[in-house]
């Protein structure tokens, strides 16, 4: 969680910047508070920071991808070539993002204290994170500055870089677009996309081929489970579609739900709090063992709660699935791809049974 490119300094009022400048933006002074600190605008560097968050949530692209792509147009950083860790570091930072309620609550999940109030992330603004000394919790405060990158595709991002998800290594993938989604049934490893002579694909078990320890998933074809795949997509759409119920807000059945357990929770633990004193030593004990196993379940349900927000779907991407799935044959393979990424995690697919799990 540690943002090495912007900090936010400690004081007595409050937190203010230093450090290096983020890639994509210059300073100008201001006063916050009566005291003087500086302020992020953009510049024209910052194209080419927004395109490296388009390239990397490209389900198939990688690093080196968006290496290879500035290399090839001359683009250089800090008049250096563009490099991994750099990269890395600059899609991690939240100083890019539009910071609204679901930004908010993302790095609620995450345990992170944030220090403005909820009612302040309206997207209008953007953050910075303060990491501080080691030990000390991390920090978000609503930063002065609008932000460039919307809030979808910057946890669309982080939801990538926390699963390192990559299509066989970052490798393109032609013979079919499930590649990097399905899995074996029986042994969870990948299925590999095989073209035979007589023109059709078959999917194979990798650890089946390379060691022989699982007794494989069966006779598929990538046709076969395309044709599958494509059939339940529909049908999801049109369930989900009547759960959206037309509302132009985004909608995650799945994040709402996980939402409301989490609050129960939290008010469950504060009410057993507010018992403690005063509490003989049984009820004493009953109330810290029940506690104890409270937040437990807190830690899972913060942990889902940040999953399923970088995962949520906005009604503007259900609208333009529909749209492909409505015209599929005409739609490429890159797109095919893309609708995959956004709908499902992952497919376990034997010649016996196929189980989707959904992401919304």
């Amino acid at each position: 969680m540690r943002v090495q490119d912007a900090f936010y300094s400690r004081c007595a009022k409050g937190y203010y910047m230093r450090g290096r400048t983020p890639y994509g933006f210059d300073t100008e002074p201001i006063v916050m508070d009566g005291i003087k600190t500086k302020k992020l605008v953009e510049n024209a560097e910052m194209d080419f920071a927004e395109l490296m968050f388009q390239m990397y949530a490209e389900p198939g692209n990688s690093y080196g991808d968006i290496t290879r792509y500035f290399v090839k147009h001359s683009i250089k950083v800090y008049d250096k070539a563009l490099q991994r860790a750099f990269i890395s570091k600059l899609l991690r930072n939240p100083v890019y993002v539009q910071a609204d309620m679901d930004i908010y609550e993302y790095f609620k999940a995450q345990g992170v204290k944030i220090e403005s109030p909820p009612e302040m992330f309206t997207g209008d603004n953007s953050c910075y994170l303060y990491q501080g000394r080691e030990g000390e919790e991390p920090i978000l405060v609503i930063a002065p500055h609008q932000g460039r990158i919307s809030s979808q595709l910057w946890l669309t991002v982080q939801r990538k870089l926390s699963q390192n998800t990559s299509f066989q290594n970052g490798r393109k993938c032609h013979n079919t677009w499930l590649a990097g989604k399905i899995k074996c049934g029986r042994c969870g490893y990948a299925l590999a996309a095989l073209r035979a002579q007589n023109g059709v694909t078959y999917l194979r078990c990798k650890q089946r081929a390379e060691n022989g320890s699982c007794e494989g998933a069966g006779t598929l074809t990538a046709q076969n489970m395309e044709a599958f795949v494509y059939g339940e997509m529909v049908k999801k759409m049109q369930k989900f579609h009547t759960l959206k119920g037309g509302k132009e807000q985004s909608y995650n059945p799945k994040l709402t739900a996980a939402r409301v357990a989490l609050a129960k929770t939290e008010s469950e633990i504060e009410k057993l709090l507010d018992t403690l004193s005063g509490a003989n030593p049984l009820l004493l004990q009953y109330a810290n063992n029940r506690i104890e196993e409270l937040d437990a379940e807190r830690q899972k349900q913060l942990k889902l709660v940040a999953d399923l927000t970088a995962n949520s779907v906005s009604a503007s991407q259900i609208d333009s699935i529909t749209g492909y799935l409505d015209d599929w044959e005409s739609v490429s393979f890159d797109d095919k791809r893309k609708v995959v990424d956004i709908l499902i995690s992952q497919i376990d697919a034997t010649s016996e049974s196929v189980t989707i799990h959904w992401k919304i």
